[in-house]
């Protein structure tokens, strides 16, 4: 048999008080504001990570196509030459990429010159920020 209390008790025991919900969001936020930075660094790594290892797989192409034509693509050329016959090119054997020449983790185009200044040509991301120079996240990628 059922007493006016145990019903009472069952009804109790049913759902979450207001106070226990607030309770819950309060810690709820307290740990999101704790680990979010965190978290959000470790995008930005990851991003500048990428662009590092996408212009390794670039600067690889570079190096094939020239082992083919004896040369780098001019700057007018472009990383274009690396799924295209460039017009007068001979001995081109492409394409060198499978697929177009991805834009950086930032969705801008990756910079490519001929010469470099410390190397046969730069290849570059100017990061988040899209300038040159720059700290972490807007620090320039690449070969230059």
């Amino acid at each position: 048999m059922f007493t006016r209390s145990n019903t009472i008790n069952q009804q109790r025991t049913r759902g979450f008080t207001l106070i226990e919900m607030l309770v819950v969001l309060v810690i709820i936020t307290m740990l999101a504001t704790l680990v979010g930075p965190t978290l959000f660094n470790k995008i930005g790594s990851s991003k500048t990570k990428v662009a590092y290892a996408q212009i390794e797989l670039i600067g690889s192409a570079l190096d094939a196509y020239r082992l083919d034509v004896g040369t780098y693509p001019t700057t007018e050329q472009g990383l274009a030459a690396l799924r295209k016959r460039p017009e007068g090119v001979k001995n081109w054997d492409g394409p060198y990429l499978s697929k177009d020449v991805p834009n950086d983790p930032w969705d801008n185009p990756y910079h490519y010159k001929r010469p470099g200044k410390d190397h046969p040509y730069a290849l570059y991301s100017l990061g988040l920020d899209g300038t040159e120079g720059g700290e972490g996240e807007d620090q320039d990628q690449g070969f230059f």
